[in-house]
C-alpha cells in the first residue's frame, strides 16, 4: 500500500540505469574523445603521440577560420536579436493582452516550423531568396541573417512564453490600478519581470544560429562561410587535429550559452 501510495517512479523499473547510462556514454563520448584529441601533439586524429596546444595554435593563426568565426558570431548576434524581438511581440501577443480569434492559430504556426525538417526550410528559403536575387541583384548577407533569424525565432518564442505564463499578472493590474500607462507598465513591470526570460531566448537563439548548417549551406553565396559550413568543407578533404580544435572551442561556447540558459531559467526554491 505505501508503494502505490508513493506513485510510479520510472527508476524503479528494471534496467533504467543501466539504459540511462548507456544513453550517457553514446551521447558524451564521442564529445569526451574530440575534446581529448584535440589536444594531441601529432597529425592523427587516431593515434594519440602526447600533449600539445599545437593544433589551437594553428587554428586561431588560420586565416580562413578568423574570417569564418567572425562572421558566424556577428551573424548569430544580428539573428538572434532579430529574433528575440520578433519573438518578444508575439509572445505578449498570445500570452497577455486580451483574447482574439485565432491565437491558438497562431501560437501553432510559430511552433510549426520546429515540426518541419530543417532541409525542407532551407530549401524553401533558398527558393524565395533566389526569386529576390533575380529581381534585385543583391547577393549580400542579409539573406543569412534573415534566413536565420526566420529559422530561431521558435526558439525564442517558447522560453518568452514560459515565462510570461509563470508571472503574475496582479503586478500589472496593480500598476494600472496606479494609473500607469500601457507602456511605462511594459518598461518598469512585464519587462523585467520577463528579462529572464528574454535573455533565455536570446542565448538560445544564438547557439541555434551559431550552430546552424543545413540552412547556411543552402542560402549563403561564395565567400560566406561561417565556421560550422567551413568545418563542413574541411571533412570532405579529410580531418585533421586542427579540426577537433576547432570543434572544441566552439562546443566549449554552446556549453557555455546553455550553462547561461539553465541558470536563468530554473526554478528558485
Amino acid at each position: 500500500m505505501a508503494e502505490r501510495a508513493a506513485g510510479f517512479d520510472v527508476r524503479r523499473i528494471p534496467g533504467f540505469g543501466a539504459t540511462a547510462a548507456l544513453a550517457f556514454v553514446l551521447l558524451y563520448a564521442p564529445l569526451a574523445i574530440l575534446v581529448a584529441y584535440s589536444f594531441n601533439a601529432g597529425s592523427s586524429v587516431a593515434i594519440w603521440e602526447g600533449l600539445s596546444l599545437r593544433w589551437y595554435r594553428a587554428a586561431l593563426a588560420n586565416a580562413a577560420v578568423q574570417d569564418a568565426a567572425i562572421r558566424s558570431l556577428w551573424l548569430a548576434v544580428l539573428a538572434s536579436a532579430g529574433a528575440t524581438i520578433c519573438a518578444t511581440l508575439a509572445a505578449l501577443a498570445t500570452a497577455r493582452g486580451r483574447a482574439f480569434r485565432g491565437r491558438t492559430a497562431i501560437y501553432a504556426l510559430i511552433n510549426q516550423s520546429l515540426m518541419v525538417p530543417e532541409i525542407v526550410t532551407g530549401v524553401a528559403l533558398l527558393i524565395v531568396f533566389a526569386s529576390i536575387k533575380v529581381a534585385t541583384g543583391y547577393q549580400g548577407l542579409g539573406y543569412l541573417v534573415a534566413a536565420h533569424t526566420a529559422f530561431c525565432i521558435p526558439f525564442a518564442y517558447l522560453p518568452i512564453r514560459a515565462r510570461l505564463q509563470s508571472m503574475d499578472a496582479s503586478l500589472e493590474r496593480a500598476a494600472a490600478d496606479l494609473y500607469a500607462t500601457p507602456l511605462r507598465t511594459f518598461r518598469h513591470v512585464t519587462l523585467p519581470l520577463m528579462a529572464p526570460g528574454v535573455v533565455a531566448g536570446a542565448m538560445l537563439a544564438f547557439v541555434i544560429s551559431l550552430d546552424d548548417v543545413v540552412i547556411t549551406e543552402l542560402v549563403k553565396s561564395a565567400g560566406q562561410e561561417t565556421l560550422p559550413t567551413y568545418l563542413l568543407g574541411q571533412t570532405r578533404r579529410g580531418l585533421t587535429p586542427e579540426m577537433n580544435a576547432i570543434s572544441t572551442m566552439l562546443l566549449a561556447l554552446s556549453v557555455a550559452a546553455v550553462t547561461v540558459i539553465f541558470l536563468l531559467t530554473r526554478k528558485k526554491s
